[in-house]
């Protein structure tokens, strides 16, 4: 809400999609509008279920994996990382994730800092 009240004036009406944590608009004084994709009736979870699911697993990934200690300066280092342990054709079974994560561990060489940040 900090950001909403800073950039936003009471009273405006504010267009978001369906989550939750948009609720507090109203209580707030923001005339809340939840839109979803042009013509539909559906939530865009419902219509894409597959790419929410994606973007939910990502969140997780970032949150759980990093602490939420990704900033934007080093996010498309880390997506890019994320791409060979993309669970899309994953093993199923946790035992071969495991070795699959394992392998990666091994594989990849550490990225200093400098490298992070030299083209920021």
């Amino acid at each position: 809400m900090p950001f909403v009240q800073a950039a936003i004036a009471p009273g405006s009406r504010v267009p978001t999609d369906g989550w939750l944590g948009y609720e507090p608009l109203r209580r707030h004084g923001y005339r809340h509008r939840i839109t979803f994709l042009e013509g539909q009736s559906r939530s865009p979870s419902q219509l894409l279920p597959h790419v929410h699911q994606v973007v939910s697993l990502l969140k997780r990934w970032l949150l759980g994996t990093h602490h939420g200690a990704v900033t934007h300066e080093h996010l498309e280092y880390y997506l890019d990382g994320s791409r060979s342990g993309s669970t899309v054709g994953a093993p199923a079974s946790r035992g071969k994730l495991f070795l699959r994560l394992v392998e990666q561990a091994v594989g990849v060489e550490p990225a200093p800092y400098e490298s992070l940040v030299k083209y920021a």
